[in-house]
């Protein structure tokens, strides 16, 4: 007899290390690290790991939105004006509300197929970025993006030098922040097709 077992396709993420981020001499932000570690056909890496600021999870659900009008997304953390990034009741109580949103965007298969998504999960582009890639206004495809992103933070002696040179030039970056970031594997699997870009509203 011959038993042939099929694997069931798991997502896990998780939404973690918050860190203070200066922005300028005035202004600072909190980024996310967002791990993700899965075994879908509908991610090109199988594990990557992120930085992410809530403006962005506000931009992505926005995005995301627009593309699936006839879905009901969940929603993120109410942005109080009494939101105290010093207090790390406030930062974690943030912090749960990002991951559960991420858990129940990631359940959702129209919405898996949006390649905004992977680009905010396995990539470290912008907002701006991001839109140009997935809209074809950039010369590297959302497959390209993911797997530069994954070989920028491969261990190799070549790539230290490049990935030292990048984490320069991140703090002059208001969007987003690479730091902290840990070797990624990026097994290439890409199951799932890509929306196509919708106009810009």
């Amino acid at each position: 007899l011959i038993f042939i077992m099929r694997l069931q396709e798991f997502v896990t993420v998780l939404v973690r290390d918050p860190r203070t981020q200066k922005e300028d001499s005035r202004h600072s932000y909190i980024d996310y690290e967002i791990f993700i570690h899965t075994n879908s056909m509908c991610f090109t890496r199988k594990t990557s790991c992120v930085r992410r600021r809530f403006r962005e999870f506000v931009w992505l659900r926005q995005r995301l939105q627009s593309n699936a009008a006839l879905i009901q997304l969940p929603e993120l953390p109410s942005k109080t004006p009494f939101f105290n990034m010093n207090n790390p009741q406030h930062v974690n109580h943030r912090r749960q509300g990002l991951q559960e949103f991420l858990e129940k965007i990631l359940q959702d298969a129209l919405l898996l197929s949006d390649s905004r998504l992977h680009l905010f999960l396995q990539t470290q582009l912008s907002p701006e970025d991001m839109e140009a890639c997935v809209s074809g206004q950039t010369k590297y495809s959302v497959a390209d993006a993911i797997h530069k992103f994954a070989s920028l933070n491969r261990r190799f002696p070549i790539e230290d030098e490049e990935r030292k040179k990048g984490k320069n030039d991140v703090d002059s970056d208001s969007e987003s922040s690479s730091s902290g970031l840990r070797p990624s594997d990026d097994s290439i699997s890409c199951g799932c097709k890509a929306s196509p870009a919708s106009e810009e509203s």
